[in-house]
Parts: C-alpha cells; structure tokens; sequence
C-alpha cells in the first residue's frame, strides 16, 4: 500500500518549517531583520570576531548567502566589517552597539516563538524532537 504524501516525512518538515518560519518572522518583523540575519547575530553574540567564512561553515551557508546577509545586517546597522589583520582576504565580524542593545530582546523573542511552535508538545516530546533532530544534521 502507498502512504499518501501527507505520511511522507520530506512533507511533514517542510510544513512544520513554514510554521516555525512564519512565526519567527512575524515576531521579528519589528526589528527588521529575517530568520537567517538573526542565527548570524547569534552566532555572533556567542563569538565576536568571527570571519564572515567561519559565521558560514557554522550555520552551513554558502559563501554568497553569507556575503549578502552580512551585507544587509551591515547596512541595517547591526554589524560591522573589517578586514581581518592576520588575513586581508578575510572579513572579521562585530557586533554593533545596536545588536548589543537588542541581544535580550532577540533570545527572548527566539526562546517565545520556540514555546510557540512546541506548545502541543510535552517537556519530554520536546527533549526528544530536538535530539531527533540533531541527529538528523
């Protein structure tokens, strides 16, 4: 017997991402900033200083998607470029004023849009669809 496509696990990620991306972007709107320009601060508030090459092999960006989220967090205000000292190839990357400003208000909004997204689901199911999850990675 064929399970319908409703069964098939390609379909079920993909509709539970749009709506944990519709959410995270609605919540973020008001800062101006998408879902991908949010894992860079972050990545960013984690270790400052990074180059705009580690910032993608952490996230597993390529290098022109990362060029060009960097590019408007730039221009945003967010975040500053710099050639790196030791490599005038590479671009080191730090945090604004601004993105210093905003850090608790974006963990807060991320650790909301989780609970949102995972409100259906026990402390446990939680634990466990995140380790299934890493797994997958």
């Amino acid at each position: 017997m064929i399970n319908s496509y409703e069964d098939c696990i390609c379909f079920l990620f993909a509709k539970a991402n749009q709506k944990a991306q519709a959410t995270l972007k609605k919540t973020l709107k008001p800062y101006g900033i998408t879902a991908v320009q949010i894992l860079i601060l972050e990545a960013l508030w984690e270790d400052e200083g990074l180059t705009a090459g580690e910032i993608g092999k952490r996230l597993v960006l390529d290098n022109a998607t990362t060029s060009g989220v960097l590019d408007r967090l730039s221009e945003a205000g967010w975040i500053s470029k710099e050639t790196a000292r030791d490599d005038k190839r590479a671009l080191k990357i730090t945090l604004s004023n601004k993105a210093k400003e905003y850090q608790g208000d974006l963990f807060q909004i991320r650790e909301n849009v989780n609970d949102i997204v995972l409100q259906s689901f026990s402390q446990e199911e939680r634990l466990l669809l995140k380790r299934l999850l890493k797994d997958l990675r």
